[in-house]
C-alpha cells in the first residue's frame, strides 16, 4: 500500500496509475495534481484504517436522497432539448458525460446557452427544464 508520504513526492502519471489501480477507473481528467493528491490520501488513510465510519456511508446515502433534486426525465442520457432562438432551432443531446451540441461535447447546459445567446442564461432555465422558467 502507497504511504501518505509518498503521494506527495508521486508524478501526476502516477498519482493517475495509483487512482486507476485504487477506484478500477481513470481519475476526472478536470482533477488537478492536488486534488488527486488529497483524493488518494484519503482512501489510503480510509483503507488503512479498515474503511469509512460504521454508519458513515449510509448517513451519506440519505443525506443524498433526501437534498437531492429529481432529475428530469429529459436529462437522462438520449434525450434532446429544443429551443428556437431568433429564429434559429437548437438541439442539443443529452450524454452520460454532458450534453453535445453543435458536434461539440460540452459540461453544462449554461455554457451552452451562454454560447447560443451571447448572455449569461441559467442553463436549465433557458431549455425549459426549471419550474420557474414560465414564471
Amino acid at each position: 500500500m502507497t504511504s501518505l508520504a509518498e503521494i506527495e513526492t508521486l508524478e501526476r502519471a502516477d498519482l493517475r496509475a495509483l487512482w486507476l489501480a485504487l477506484f478500477g477507473e481513470p481519475p476526472p481528467k478536470s482533477l488537478s495534481r492536488a486534488g488527486l493528491q488529497r483524493v488518494l490520501a484519503f482512501e489510503v488513510q480510509a483503507r488503512a484504517e479498515g474503511g469509512l465510519p460504521n454508519g458513515f456511508t449510509a448517513k451519506l446515502e440519505r443525506a443524498v436522497g433526501v437534498d437531492a433534486p429529481a432529475r428530469s426525465p429529459a436529462l437522462q442520457p438520449g434525450g434532446r432539448l429544443l429551443r428556437e432562438w431568433n429564429g434559429v432551432s437548437h438541439v442539443v443531446e443529452v450524454t452520460a458525460q454532458g450534453f453535445s451540441w453543435r458536434g461539440r461535447s460540452w459540461r453544462s447546459l449554461s455554457a451552452i446557452a451562454r454560447e447560443i445567446t451571447g448572455t449569461h442564461w441559467s442553463g436549465p432555465r433557458f431549455f425549459g427544464l426549471d419550474r420557474r422558467a414560465g414564471a
